[in-house]
């Protein structure tokens, strides 16, 4: 008898996050919505989820935090079951503009939620399954612009994806031999919140060979991919869904 998939979704309240939620739940996941702000965002993103006929639970904290990260994985597993798999899907993207302009502060807290933040989510998840004998899988949400640096925009937003991938392919090589997997999905454009100018990926969208912005289902699909058995030979894998940029 397989074992239920039971998921972690960070920054689960809207854009991506919750697209994957509903995409996991349509595929048979109990899901934890993991958040930092929205609660009844999350909570409704969670009822959702329920009504396609799983578990759901919503949780909040901040994956930059320690002892967060860790009642978030012990809430999921005594709410849902043993955690068997993650998506570190949690992201700021700091201040917008030239580096020249940008402020510390909010350089720093892009780099604690969006690097520390999946290496923290990603050091319990390995904990647990080494433990336990789970052959769990990590999907990381990296982005197009690791590669393409974001000038003028958001370099620093750049520099911590890539570090995401960076994390994707060492952590695959280390917990390989345990039959633990590590991929990471690149989004290009697509439309959500996560952009304070509701037109940026409208006009990003003559530059994208396809000539459109993503959907949200599109970049939901690629990750439950990585999440079921159909991929169980991919791991140190960064799938670019970008439209060809």
């Amino acid at each position: 008898m397989s074992r239920q998939q039971v998921t972690v979704v960070t920054g689960g309240s809207r854009g991506i996050g919750a697209a994957v939620v509903a995409r996991l739940a349509d595929e048979g996941h109990h899901v934890a919505v993991g958040y930092h702000a929205g609660r009844e965002e999350a909570e409704t993103v969670a009822e959702d989820a329920r009504a396609r006929g799983v578990k759901a639970v919503a949780i909040g904290g901040d994956t930059a935090d320690e002892a967060d990260v860790e009642r978030l994985f012990d809430e999921a597993a005594g709410a849902l079951g043993p955690v068997t798999g993650l998506v570190n899907n949690a992201g700021v993207s700091g201040p917008i503009g030239r580096l020249a302009d940008a402020d510390a502060a909010g350089m720093r807290r892009a780099l604690d939620v969006n690097v520390l933040g999946c290496l923290l989510c990603a050091r319990r998840a390995v904990r647990d399954w080494e433990r336990d004998g789970i052959q769990g899988a990590i999907v990381n949400i990296s982005s197009g612009a690791a590669t393409l640096g974001s000038p003028g925009e958001y370099i620093h937003y750049a520099a911590s994806k890539a570090a995401v991938d960076a994390l994707t392919i060492g952590l695959s090589k280390e917990v390989g031999p345990s039959g633990i997997r590590v991929n990471s999905v690149a989004p290009g454009a697509v439309v959500t919140d996560f952009h304070p100018d509701p037109e940026r990926p409208a006009r990003m969208a003559a530059g994208v060979p396809l000539r459109r912005v993503g959907e949200l289902s599109e970049i939901a699909a690629a990750v439950a991919w990585f999440l079921s058995p159909e991929s169980s030979y991919a791991t140190g894998a960064i799938l670019r869904v970008t439209g060809g940029r």
